[in-house]
Parts: C-alpha cells; structure tokens; sequence
C-alpha cells in the first residue's frame, strides 16, 4: 500500500539559504507544482492525501476544491510554514475544514518539527505524520522511534519510510539524489517489511527553482521541475506494475485503527 504526501506551502526554503523571494513568487511556485503534481496523480488515478497550510490554502481555493474534487485528503500543515504557535494547531485544522466543508484529521508539522502531541489531540486531529525516524544532522535525532505506525497520547503517528536496515531516508530529497533503480530498491524493501511505504514531497520540486536569486544548494535543485515530472511519472508506472495500491492517509486510518 502506497501512501503518497505533499506538503503544500508557502516556498520559502531561499530564505533559508539568504536567497529572496516574495511572498507571490512562493505561492506561485508551489501552485504551478501542485497543478503538476496532480496531473500526473490523475494519469494514474492515484489518491494522495495534501497537507496544506491556511495561507496556501487560502490563496488557491480552486487548487484545493479540485483535489478535494478528484478523490484527494485535505490535511494540515498549520496556518503558516514559518511561523508557528501552537494554536495555529486548533485554528488551521477548524479553518480548513471550514473553507472546504471537508473533515481534516491529519496533521504534518513544518519541516517535520517535533509538537507536543496533548496539544495536538487538544485540536482535534487523529493522527500526526510528523516524524522523519532518522538522524539528519541539524534538524532531528529520531533513531529512537518507531519505523511503523504507533499511537502517542491518544495520536496515531505515521513516519515517514525509511530502509529497513540503516535506516537510509526515502523522504524527497532521497528520491532527487539517489539513483532510480536504488531509490526503488529501498522503497520496495521498506513496503515489504512494514506493509506499506509512506513518502512525501513538495510543489516546488515539481516547478522551475533554479533562480540564482534563492541561492539553494545543488542537492535541493537537482532533478526538479520538468525532469522531477518525468521522474515522479515513471515512479509511479513501476508502482502500479508492481501492483501496489494507492491510498489516503485517512483511509490508511480507517484500515489500521
């Protein structure tokens, strides 16, 4: 079982990096790459759940109503990807729900940063795919947790897939850099071992990012826009050859709880 996530956002990784981007030109960004992103879902009728933040959310209302439209999971990523309060959890879940007349039950930090799980049962969310289970030096030290799904306070957490030995990532910026036939070698270890491979992306990585003016790193940029496209296409392909069913989180919920 596949279960494939995006992150939409406001693009402001240059800002990370001392590069410049308006506010317009993130959101622009990320609309042009989530309009690719589900396209190419369509092609193979693949359902995938979208965790966006109000701000995008709120500035592409018809992006929103069409993968709701086209079988897709609304979630929450917040109220804004920079800037976080915890109140944010109660009020981007109630507000999304509320502009889009659809349950929102899933959580995903930004940046997979770490929240106090009573607060986010507090907001009324069911599970949190919040957890990347992998040492990434900088950012989180997760080498503890669970590789498989696991309930936390009342919160069902679903981590992103990792190899089942080592622990190698399969999140983004793996499916970028690796080799294809290894990227697939791993993924296909990981659905094997705990029965399904959980996997998350962006917009931007579907868009042209490669503007001197935001100053990313190679290892961001390589492999996005159209040749991201090309490469998501094919992987999804060989998915589907290999017979694996698509679905949403939420139902994922549904079967395991």
């Amino acid at each position: 079982m596949i279960l494939l996530s995006f992150d939409i956002e406001e693009f402001d990784m240059p800002l990370e990096y001392d590069g410049q981007i308006s506010l317009e030109q993130q959101l622009q960004i990320s609309r042009t790459g989530t309009i690719a992103i589900l396209d190419v879902l369509k092609k193979y009728n693949a359902k995938a759940t979208f965790f966006s933040t109000v701000i995008f959310a709120e500035s592409n209302q018809d992006i929103i109503h069409r993968l709701l439209e086209e079988g897709h999971e609304l979630a929450s990523h917040t109220w804004f990807h920079s800037d976080f309060k915890n109140e944010h959890l109660k009020s981007s879940r109630e507000r999304l729900s509320e502009l889009f007349d659809t349950e929102v039950i899933g959580l995903r930090m930004p940046r997979m940063s770490p929240v106090d799980e009573t607060e986010v049962k507090t907001a009324g969310y069911v599970y949190n795919s919040s957890i990347n289970p992998i040492f990434l030096p900088g950012r989180y030290n997760n080498l503890g947790v669970s590789k498989s799904y696991f309930k936390l306070k009342e919160v069902i957490q679903i981590p992103a897939s990792v190899s089942p030995i080592f622990r190698i990532p399969l999140f983004w910026l793996s499916f970028h850099n690796f080799p294809t036939f290894l990227y697939r070698y791993l993924a296909k270890r990981s659905w094997k071992d705990n029965g399904y491979l959980n996997i998350y992306f962006h917009p931007w990585e579907f868009a042209d990012i490669k503007n001197s003016e935001f100053k990313l790193p190679n290892f961001t940029t390589k492999n996005t826009g159209q040749d991201m496209i090309a490469r998501f296409d094919t992987f999804l392909e060989w998915l589907v050859k290999n017979k694996q069913k698509f679905c949403t989180i939420k139902e994922f919920v549904d079967i395991i709880n």
